[in-house]
């Protein structure tokens, strides 16, 4: 064994490693950050030469290599993590780096947000606020907050009907508001067709699959006109988890004769899809061709009031769900009216619910008058037929008109 060499402690069996005056990584990780004082001091007073004799005498060869192995001082192994330098005592403080200053933090049981200054926080926060309410971000916010405190507080109105104003304009049409700008890209012909004041009444043709063309209609005639449109709904909408609910807070109520004349003698703007269910789940194939518009109940309410009827002609709904196919045994056992199939429901399942980009027109024919009928009129049935069927007929004309007129479906 004399012939063997001395691996020093700390270069992990490397040649050349330990062979300076200097300990290794190893060795001063070992050693600690710092000597402790009393050492230091034994250190600054023992004479060159002496030796202590508690402390042990290390081999020589392990500390002074021999002339021919002399080598400079290696570098600092990059493998080797260098432990963080502390500040003692007059000395002059070091900033450490982010992953111990994170580890400390840690080990004193401080959350990492506690040294965030109040300023980045403000300024965190008005940011946000931009974003989200656009450069007028103050008046935007302030009356979100205060819409939410008269919602906690239950200062808000509700009719006696269950139509919830406040949360009508705010949440629901700001949510399906994009939907009728951006995706069906609505335009709106003859607005001025509808009274400013005072009750009437909105007749529509229906489509669709799913009765979205009813929510496009209340938007549009909000956003032009600042009236609310009261549709008049059929029980199974009232039914629905949810659904109901929301078509209550929407301004929507059963569609029966009672109902729809107290709204329309209190000047309320009401709307009616006659066709019902056979409108929006006829197929595809018979798009845009009119179903029968019931016994005429709408035209006797109207009648009775004396409140004008307005026909109304969507064209571009029919397009949104393509019916080209129904399970009528699976719609009787779920108790509904049918059970939709499209070129991509259920084939693409979710997927396939999202309405196709189809441009729509909407256009408002001229008032049919109701107020220059005898006060019984609306007990006569041959005259309820005829009204029905003039508004029926107008809408049809009117939907064939902007079919020729429409250069494509999606545009």
């Amino acid at each position: 064994m004399g012939d063997a060499d001395i691996i020093p402690i700390g270069t992990r069996g490397r040649p050349g490693r330990g062979a300076g005056t200097r300990p290794s990584s190893a060795a001063r990780n070992l050693a600690g950050g710092r000597r402790p004082a009393r050492a230091a001091e034994a250190a600054e007073t023992t004479e060159p030469g002496s030796v202590d004799d508690t402390t042990p005498t290390p081999d020589a060869d392990a500390i002074v290599p021999s002339p021919e192995r002399a080598e400079p001082a290696p570098a600092p192994d990059p493998e080797i993590r260098q432990p963080a330098p502390t500040a003692g005592d007059g000395e002059r403080p070091v900033v450490l780096d982010e992953p111990a200053a994170r580890a400390e933090v840690h080990e004193r049981g401080l959350s990492p947000l506690a040294g965030i200054p109040t300023s980045d926080w403000l300024a965190a926060f008005q940011s946000a606020s931009r974003e989200l309410f656009g450069e007028q971000w103050e008046p935007q916010l302030a009356r979100f907050l205060a819409f939410l405190r008269r919602r906690i507080t239950g200062d808000y109105t509700v009719d006696e009907y269950g139509f919830d104003a406040e949360v009508t304009e705010q949440f629901l049409m700001a949510l399906v508001r994009p939907l009728a700008q951006k995706w069906f890209r609505i335009e709106v012909r003859g607005i001025e067709n509808i009274p400013t004041t005072g009750g009437a009444l909105v007749v529509s043709n229906h489509s669709g699959t799913i009765p979205l063309d009813g929510v496009m209609t209340m938007v549009s005639i909000h956003d032009h006109t600042g009236r609310h449109l009261r549709p008049l709904g059929a029980d199974l909408v009232f039914r629905l988890p949810m659904i109901g609910a929301l078509a209550r807070k929407g301004g929507a109520t059963l569609a029966c004769s009672e109902d729809a004349e107290r709204m329309l003698r209190g000047g309320e703007l009401v709307g009616v899809w006659p066709e019902g269910f056979k409108g929006i789940g006829k197929p595809f194939s018979e798009r845009y061709k009119l179903q029968r518009f019931g016994r005429g109940g709408f035209v006797s309410a109207a009648l009775r009031t004396g409140v004008p009827i307005v026909p109304l002609s969507v064209v571009g709904a029919e397009e949104i769900y393509p019916l080209v196919g129904n399970i009528p045994s699976l719609a009787r056992l779920l108790g509904v009216p049918y059970i939709p199939i499209t070129p991509f429901f259920p084939l693409l399942g979710p997927l396939g619910l999202v309405p196709l980009p189809s441009k729509w027109l909407l256009e408002f024919g001229e008032p049919i008058r109701t107020d220059e009928y005898d006060a019984g009129a609306a007990d006569d049935p041959m005259l309820v037929f005829d009204v029905t069927d003039q508004v029926r007929e107008t809408i049809q004309q009117t939907l064939y008109t902007l079919l020729v007129q429409r250069q494509s479906v999606f545009r």
